[in-house]
């Protein structure tokens, strides 16, 4: 075990999994953290603990909380629906959920000084990120900014850092990259509304990317849809 240590926030889907593939080949012992945080589905977990295990991840942590108390997003409030991707679309769209980003850095930052672990991996990504304000470099280099000014390693002199490989990567290369490293995309779930079998709607925007990104890929698509 290499004792170059880091937290990686893996969701299950397509994104986190390259980024756990990426940080497992610059020889991180990766230490995984998914979030049952209320979301429409949880088949998204049991994809990120299969992807965790398959991958060799040292240690799989599930942190329970309840975003769906306070809702505001499409996936944390049954009343409001998921919407199908619209190319016109423009804003921030409904299933952006607030301070969904800053909540789980928060927690990955107390876990990565509990192991002693210098960096932290997050799939965001600025090019396709679907308009999510929480997945922007300027958001990203603050966080780390707080991070440093936060912690006991940062007053200590240490340096802790935000590690986003995929921020200006399009998803077609997104998935290129993962393919060259052995991820198997079969285990991924993207969808944002995918069923307890983790077969995707196939209409979402979430959907629609990671279509693209295989199509872009030149890769066949392992995505399980409903009723396919």
């Amino acid at each position: 075990m290499s004792d170059k240590k880091a937290v990686i926030l893996v969701s299950g889907g397509l994104d986190s999994a390259t980024v756990l593939a990426m940080a497992i080949a610059e020889g991180y012992s990766c230490y995984t953290l998914g979030f049952d945080y209320g979301q429409r589905t949880h088949s998204e977990l049991v994809a990120a603990k299969k992807i965790s295990a398959q991958m060799g991840a040292v240690e799989h942590k599930v942190i329970k909380l309840d975003l769906s108390s306070i809702g505001g997003s499409a996936l944390t409030d049954d009343d409001i629906e998921v919407p199908e991707h619209d190319d016109d679309a423009q804003g921030i769209p409904v299933t952006y959920v607030p301070a969904r980003n800053t909540v789980f850095l928060s927690i990955a930052l107390g876990w990565a000084e509990v192991l002693g672990a210098n960096d932290i991996f997050i799939g965001v990504n600025a090019v396709d990120y679907s308009g999510y304000p929480d997945c922007r470099p300027d958001y990203i280099d603050a966080y780390e900014k707080m991070a440093n000014l936060a912690t006991k390693v940062g007053v200590e002199g240490g340096r802790l850092k935000i590690r986003t490989p995929l921020m200006h990567l399009t998803k077609g290369e997104i998935a290129q990259r993962g393919a060259e490293l052995g991820v198997d995309y079969s285990l991924t779930v993207s969808c944002y509304q995918a069923n307890e079998r983790g077969e995707a709607c196939g209409k979402c925007d979430s959907c629609y990317l990671r279509k693209e990104g295989f199509e872009q890929a030149g890769l066949p698509d392992p995505t399980r849809y409903v009723n396919h």
